[in-house]
């Protein structure tokens, strides 16, 4: 445990010291957010997948049940927030969000390979393609519902579309999907520059989102902060389990991977949301501060029960 952990959490804490003590500015954050976002994640995952053995990769009945755990989670989530601010939708959507969109692509792949090895990146990347598809399409269409843009459903599906196709890591890991599924084979010299860029893909990613948290506040919260945070770190995992458990047939391997992924503190990504849309932005980055705090414990208690063999109900033998 501490082997797996102690790294984990080692280098955030790093990048947390380095945002505290101003070794870092604020400045420099943007910058190191769109290396990890646009070039060391994106080839990270389309790498891993290309390279996952025949058997690795899931099918559609794990995408469409681990997609669906994660939209029962967001309605979860949306719903009390819903009903907190009196139905004010806009709110309700990041609450949904803060509750239900893991920051898998940053922290899932430490955690899971470091754990059960190489063979659990493909259901790690088919898992954050999916999830942040569902949820790329699911947002823009509630904001439009609660009245934060007004704009003809041509314009919101463009919109999306533009969404889907810009984000780095969807695409990523549909190519590797199609370049597996073909069985590319790439020429030694972009091997060696993929392999030099997914090597710091992990590492710089775990600082940057340590830095990001140093420049957040706590303070002052309301009571659907926690909530939501509860939301996310053990309702979404509960919710996973239970749904994979319910159906069966999944490989253990591909399930635990689900676990982990739904356990993660939300992404920073729903705070830069919430200020587009100019809907409950302030406590959205208290929710992520107070999230990945308590990921430390949830995280742990987590990998006890999944590394201790203590859910061996059939679902993980």
């Amino acid at each position: 445990m501490l082997t797996l952990l102690v790294p984990f959490f080692g280098v955030i804490a790093l990048g947390y010291a380095a945002g505290r003590v101003r070794l870092l500015a604020h400045s420099a954050l943007g910058g190191l957010e769109t290396f990890v976002s646009y070039v060391a994640l994106p080839v990270l995952y389309f790498h891993l997948i290309l390279e996952a053995p025949a058997g690795a990769i899931p099918g559609w009945g794990f995408v469409v049940a681990t997609t669906f755990a994660t939209y029962c989670t967001f309605a979860i989530a949306f719903s009390v927030g819903a009903l907190a601010n009196g139905g004010n939708v806009p709110e309700a959507t990041v609450q949904g969000l803060i509750g239900s969109y893991s920051n898998a692509a940053s922290l899932a792949p430490p955690l899971v390979l470091a754990a059960f090895g190489p063979a659990s990146a493909a259901p790690l990347g088919v898992i954050v393609a999916f999830e942040t598809a569902m949820l790329l399409i699911v947002t823009p269409l509630m904001m439009a519902l609660g009245g934060t843009s007004q704009t003809d459903a041509r314009t919101l599906a463009l919109g999306i579309g533009r969404d889907l196709i810009g984000s780095p890591i969807l695409v990523a890991v549909i190519l590797g999907l199609l370049g597996a599924a073909f069985g590319l084979h790439l020429p030694e010299p972009i091997e060696a520059l993929l392999t030099t860029l997914r090597a710091g893909a992990i590492p710089v990613a775990l600082f940057v989102f340590g830095l990001g948290l140093s420049f957040r506040s706590l303070g002052r919260f309301p009571v659907e902060v926690p909530v939501a945070v509860v939301v996310k770190l053990i309702v979404h995992p509960l919710v996973v389990y239970l749904l994979l458990s319910w159906i069966g047939g999944f490989e253990p391997l591909w399930v635990r991977t689900a676990i982990v992924a739904a356990a993660l503190p939300p992404s920073a990504d729903v705070v830069r949301l919430a200020i587009r849309d100019r809907a409950w932005a302030g406590p959205a980055s208290q929710a992520l501060l107070l999230a990945s705090y308590a990921a430390v414990v949830t995280l742990t208690v987590t990998f006890l029960i999944l590394i201790g063999q203590q859910l061996a109900g059939g679902l993980l033998r």
